[in-house]
């Protein structure tokens, strides 16, 4: 499990505390599995919840939105769960069937692609994003971030902000 947890790129929470983003990284072992990360987004102080923002080894992203009892999931890769442990928890809180019971072409997100839409990302606009072939997770969870407002924040601290 080490060596899934160095592979992680970055493993961002973002939140509205007195109407303003902020955004900060998640310390391992924090993003784990989805359960770890409700836990440690729910000890947030923000305004409607807390989002996790998770990109692993430029493959695949979990985004993970929390909002008092209520976790919600996004895998945008569900072909991830073959080799990594923090995609494969994202499928079992999704109560979906073990990657084994997949087919090697099933390449789709699962999970609540409407998440975010109340903070401006909606389902179809994800759909879209998650679609790109060109785009890497960072380049995906940028543009997320974009859209629900705290954009340079979240390139300032992944390190996609040009110089």
């Amino acid at each position: 499990m080490d060596d899934q947890l160095d592979s992680v790129d970055f493993a961002l929470a973002a939140f509205r505390d007195g109407g303003e983003w902020q955004v900060q990284d998640i310390a391992s072992p924090a993003f784990e599995s989805v359960d770890t990360l409700s836990h440690a987004l729910r000890r947030l102080p923000g305004d409607g919840g807390a989002v996790a923002l998770i990109a692993v080894d430029e493959d695949f992203f979990v985004i993970v939105r929390v909002d008092g009892p209520t976790t919600r999931v996004l895998l945008s890769d569900i072909t991830a769960a073959e080799e990594w442990e923090l995609a494969q928890s994202a499928l079992e809180f999704l109560g979906l069937p073990p990657f084994d019971d997949l087919d090697d072409d099933d390449v789709a997100p699962a999970g609540d692609l409407d998440l975010l839409a109340d903070l401006g990302m909606h389902a179809m606009d994800m759909g879209v994003l998650i679609d790109d072939d060109d785009l890497y997770p960072d380049e995906m969870l940028s543009d997320v971030a974009r859209a629900l407002g705290f954009g340079e924040l979240f390139d300032d601290l992944v390190g996609l902000t040009s110089a």
